[in-house]
């Protein structure tokens, strides 16, 4: 019988891949910022494809969440990334994007790493973090914070990857987070827990700074940076600290599917395109990039 994490896990690929589509659509009809300013989400708010994208993203949330119950932090988060490709699906579909040949074979191996990552996790409870696991958290949260307040004068592709990156590292600590909280035993545990409320303002300064990403350059690139910037953190704590299993016998197809999902997510930051750049016919100027021409 299949385990509940994995239909979890499957659905939540889905979510993610809807939700970065209607969010690159939403921040390119936005002027840009060069200020790590909230305020940016506020406008997006204004933007009904915005909202069902963060609606989408929450569904993805909860449903990674109750992955994380039992589902290694190393697959689970390596599987968002794979919501990359139903953008890219859908983008190629609705948007009429042109993917490049590299793009197309990065996510080819993104898929192959992601199948290794599912045939070597072995589902197991989380165990707990103490108070030190607690305070990293919060010095983690502040130094994101920081370093994002100065990468917003990044611009272009380079400021897309930096800040993508910075999102990543942000959710990865929500995920650290979310790991040991989901196993709370009760509703009132669960509220009083702190790390419920890390966990919270990990997301929302995360979904800011990607916010500011896709507006610098590829929704590609941007949510590939995140992906990968987001991975490896919470993999290394995920095996040290919070009781994250891998099959025995398995532990060459772990790492393995770990490197190729790595590699493909950090190939599709140096490959991708801007959106526009794939939607533009044959013969005619390219567009500048996202939210580059200031559409509102």
């Amino acid at each position: 019988m299949v385990s509940s994490g994995w239909c979890f896990l499957a659905a939540m690929i889905v979510a993610y891949g809807v939700a970065n589509l209607l969010q690159s659509v939403a921040v390119a009809r936005t002027t840009v910022h060069h200020s790590f300013d909230p305020a940016l989400l506020l406008r997006l708010a204004g933007h009904r494809t915005y909202l069902v994208g963060v609606a989408c993203q929450l569904a993805g949330f909860l449903l990674a969440f109750l992955a994380r119950r039992d589902l290694p932090l190393f697959l689970v988060q390596s599987s968002v990334a794979a919501g990359l490709g139903v953008t890219a699906i859908l983008g190629v579909l609705v948007l009429k994007w042109r993917l490049p040949v590299a793009e197309v074979v990065l996510l080819a191996l993104l898929f192959a790493g992601i199948s290794a990552l599912v045939l070597s996790a072995r589902p197991a409870p989380s165990r707990q973090l103490g108070p030190a696991g607690l305070i990293a958290l919060l010095v983690v949260l502040v130094v994101i914070a920081v370093l994002g307040f100065f990468a917003v004068r990044l611009h272009g592709a380079p400021g897309s990857v930096a800040l993508g990156s910075l999102a990543g590292l942000a959710f990865s600590a929500a995920a650290v987070a979310a790991r040991p909280l989901a196993s709370s035993p009760s509703v009132e545990a669960f509220a009083r827990n702190p790390l419920l409320y890390l966990l919270v303002a990990h997301s929302v300064v995360g979904q800011l700074l990607l916010g500011l990403a896709m507006q610098r350059g590829s929704t590609t690139a941007a949510v590939a940076a995140m992906d990968a910037a987001g991975a490896v953190p919470a993999a290394i704590v995920g095996l040290l600290l919070l009781n994250d299993k891998i099959w025995p016998g398995r532990e060459w197809l772990a790492a393995a599917g770990f490197l190729i999902t790595l590699a493909a997510v950090i190939g599709l930051t140096r490959y991708a395109e801007p959106q526009q750049h794939h939607r533009a016919p044959r013969g005619r100027q390219r567009q500048p990039l996202v939210g580059a021409a200031g559409l509102n």
